[in-house]
């Protein structure tokens, strides 16, 4: 059996990255993209796509290209988002566009061009979700909205589109990355802050893209085959425990 295809989006840093350079470790052939020129520290074997996942053709240039350089498309991670933060009552029509054109419509327009493309030959979809989208960050409220859209599309994915296509979501916690360290900033006091949500991880870390990448390839493989319509926590803990704060007990 050749190379498996597969398509992860945003793979430009962070858990797209990490996402992306485990998937190539296990043998995949990888086309990835973002809307910026291509990374220098990208890996020469990934494809790389100069792409606006909330365009619709954009997305079934993804898929396109996937086909034309290594074959059918096998695997789609969908993680690119972006997060705007602010409250609610502070959000304007432009914060709308930007957190639900990339987060709700990018999801959307890919999961829909990757059906049309799976429905003979099957695949499997992998949706970064976030436990922002169950429990809401303060000052987050498209971003959190937008994380819940995903989760309740992977569901029906999984529902509407078996046995041919397996779906699921991963719902990161604290993963040590820039947006990570954006959402911290807005805190009174950001150091203190970054000490007490350390303080709420039973684990006794933060997270790193590796850890979700660890979770996609589990996903994505056969050890998982019976698993699908499920969005996976993966928080070291930290939404498992009370409000009440165990580095004070």
């Amino acid at each position: 059996m050749g190379k498996q295809t597969a398509i992860v989006t945003g793979g430009s840093r962070g858990i797209g990255r990490a996402i992306v350079d485990r998937l190539v470790a296990d043998g995949y052939n990888v086309v990835t993209c973002g809307r910026g020129p291509r990374p220098a520290e990208l890996q020469e074997a990934v494809i790389w796509v100069q792409a606006d996942v909330s365009l619709t053709g954009d997305a079934a240039l993804l898929i396109e290209t996937a086909n034309a350089t290594f074959g059918r498309v096998a695997l789609l991670v969908n993680n690119a988002g972006v997060q705007v933060e602010k409250t609610l009552a502070d959000s304007d029509d432009d914060d709308w566009d930007l957190v639900m054109n990339v987060n709700c419509k990018g999801v959307f327009n890919m999961c829909r061009v990757a059906l049309s493309d799976m429905a003979e030959h099957g695949g499997n979809i992998i949706n970064i979700g976030s436990i922002s989208g169950v429990v809401a960050d303060p000052s987050m409220a498209l971003y959190n909205a937008s994380k819940a859209f995903v989760h309740g599309l992977t569901r029906s994915i999984a529902v509407d589109h078996g046995p041919k296509v397996r779906c699921n979501a991963i719902r990161p916690g604290w993963i040590m990355t820039e947006m990570a360290d954006d959402a911290f900033a807005l805190a009174k006091d950001p150091k203190r802050a970054k000490i007490d949500a350390l303080a709420r991880h039973p684990v006794g870390r933060f997270g790193r893209p590796e850890d979700i990448a660890n979770m996609v390839a589990w996903l994505a493989s056969d050890q998982s085959a019976y698993v699908s319509g499920e969005c996976l926590t993966v928080d070291g803990g930290m939404t498992a425990a009370s409000p009440l704060n165990p580095g004070l007990f």
